[in-house]
């Protein structure tokens, strides 16, 4: 590794670029790498050991940023400014997770002060895995709000951040991938200023995410993830651990077999990263994202191979690393020659648009009973907003109603009388009962062939994508205000708090 003391004042670690000026001003091909802190004290040994990983990379002139994980795969882990306030002393641009499951708005809130005034500048906003361990038993997740609320968040406070985003687009089914992209769209437009993807080994899904996106005016620069293979992650990732993140058949045989030589694949596993970095220039991305169980010189390694390439070679790369998955989806058409996407959209889709699937019966009537008696101009929104002005001011009839409704709901809806309702946004599917991390905004990236990854439950989402699908309105499923569920409706009549104008559909309206 170059000694930062040889470098040019401009290289040496304390005065890197601003990320956020890397990425808006300038075309610097930019590589982050991504720190998972330890469990325990930084003092101890996993928690130096990282530290001195983290400073390594830190002196290093190629690291435009240290990316730095909160509580992954939802575990308790050290936070993530304990070990980056020592790098940002240090010149290094970090930017800090900050995930929805273990806090509220108002602890969001709270965090988010805190780290502006810590000198923290960027910030990945993500929804976060669903715990899966805790002290003295499983904890119990939080989910106040998503990562589309906390992008929201993040920009409504007075700090200034460079805020980021992930999306899920490794996906194998229409109804997982297509409103990964949605919610893509709905979290630019919410303010994410950068973005990078899941994990993934296809280079066609790679070149489709760019198309994708350029197609539909999301004009923000794009990081390209490239975690680096081993056996054991490998095995992880093919056992369907990681919800998003595929590896096929395909994929850990090659794995095994290079596992079996003398050093265990990795001058193998270090190359495979480096072509996947060639691969994402060569599409476009802004940069890189490197992630893996690394030691400081496997890194130095994977960038040297990198620069070793001809400015061409990705392109043959592209046609070694597209490990696509049996039946996947692909919103464009293949390009025969290059064996990525072409700019014309897939032509099966199209004809499915034309003539999709009806939608199941219960959801015709609900649309029907929304149009006539809940939505706001009908004649039934008048008489309901009439008798509920009656029973705010009757105790009994209040309750009679409420009961009723609950009921009611119960049967069709397995409701949880949170009293600030989400059915028709999510084409009658209760997020509070039915999707574990109660999103409002759009899907996590948390599924596997369309299910959800707590509880094997098919994903809310891919349901309601499939039922707006039948009216042609499932482009339009994420295009409303924001959605933040209020907690002091809970247990009152959602009925009653629509018609009175006290939902969240109201106060968006207002806002």
């Amino acid at each position: 590794m170059s000694s930062p003391v040889s470098q040019p004042r401009s290289a040496i670690p304390w005065s890197k670029q601003p990320f956020r000026q890397l990425l808006e001003e300038t075309s610097t091909f930019v590589t982050v790498a991504e720190l998972v802190t330890s469990r325990g004290l930084i003092t101890e040994t996993s928690g130096r050991k990282v530290l001195m990983l983290a400073r390594a990379l830190a002196e290093h002139p190629r690291f435009h940023a240290l990316s730095i994980t909160d509580n992954p795969g939802g575990h308790a882990m050290l936070s993530a400014d304990t070990m980056g306030t020592d790098l940002i002393s240090r010149g290094q641009e970090v930017i800090i997770h900050l995930s929805c499951k273990d806090w509220n708005r108002n602890a969001l809130e709270s965090r988010c002060w805190t780290l502006a005034s810590e000198g923290f500048h960027n910030v990945l906003a993500l929804s976060g895995d669903f715990p899966m361990t805790g002290f003295e038993g499983q904890a119990s997740p939080v989910f106040d709000t998503d990562s589309v609320g906390l992008l929201r968040l993040l920009t409504k406070t007075d700090t200034n951040f460079f805020p980021g985003a992930v999306v899920s687009n490794f996906k194998r089914q229409e109804r997982e991938v297509m409103p990964q992209y949605f919610k893509l769209a709905k979290k630019i437009e919410t303010g994410a200023r950068f973005v990078i993807n899941q994990i993934g080994y296809d280079s066609r899904k790679q070149d489709e995410l760019l198309k994708y996106m350029d197609l539909h005016g999301m004009h923000v620069p794009v990081l390209a993830n490239v975690y680096v293979l081993g056996p054991t992650p490998a095995r992880f990732f093919h056992a369907g651990k990681i919800p998003g993140v595929t590896v096929t058949d395909a994929l850990l045989a090659l794995v095994e077999k290079q596992a079996a030589s003398p050093d265990r694949g990795r001058a193998f596993f270090l190359e495979f990263a480096a072509k996947q970095c060639a691969i994402a220039r060569g599409l476009g991305y802004r940069g890189i994202y490197l992630g893996g169980h690394l030691r400081a010189d496997d890194y130095d390694r994977i960038l040297r191979t990198f620069d070793s390439f001809a400015p061409d070679d990705w392109r043959q790369f592209a046609r070694e690393i597209c490990f696509s998955q049996p039946g996947e989806f692909f919103y464009f058409e293949p390009d025969a020659e290059s064996g990525l996407s072409s700019a014309e959209i897939n032509r099966e889709y199209l004809k499915s648009k034309k003539r999709p699937p009806g939608a199941p019966l219960a959801y015709r009537f609900n649309r029907q009973v929304h149009e006539h008696i809940f939505r706001e101009g009908s004649h039934g929104f008048a008489a309901g907003q009439k008798l509920y002005q009656i029973a705010e001011k009757s105790p009994g009839l209040s309750h009679a109603l409420h009961s009723a409704e609950h009921a009611a709901k119960m049967l069709a809806f397995d409701c949880r009388d949170c009293g600030d309702c989400s059915l028709p946004e999510i084409a009658y599917l209760c997020p509070e009962s039915q999707c574990a991390k109660n999103q409002r905004n759009g899907p996590c990236g948390g599924t596997r062939q369309g299910k959800c990854e707590v509880g094997e439950k098919e994903c809310i989402w891919a349901r309601a994508y499939d039922r707006l699908k039948a009216y042609g309105e499932e482009e339009t499923m994420l295009q409303g205000p924001v959605v933040y569920r209020d907690s002091s409706l809970r247990g009152t009549s959602a009925w009653g708090n629509t018609f009175l104008k006290k939902d969240h559909v109201s106060k968006a309206k207002t806002s």
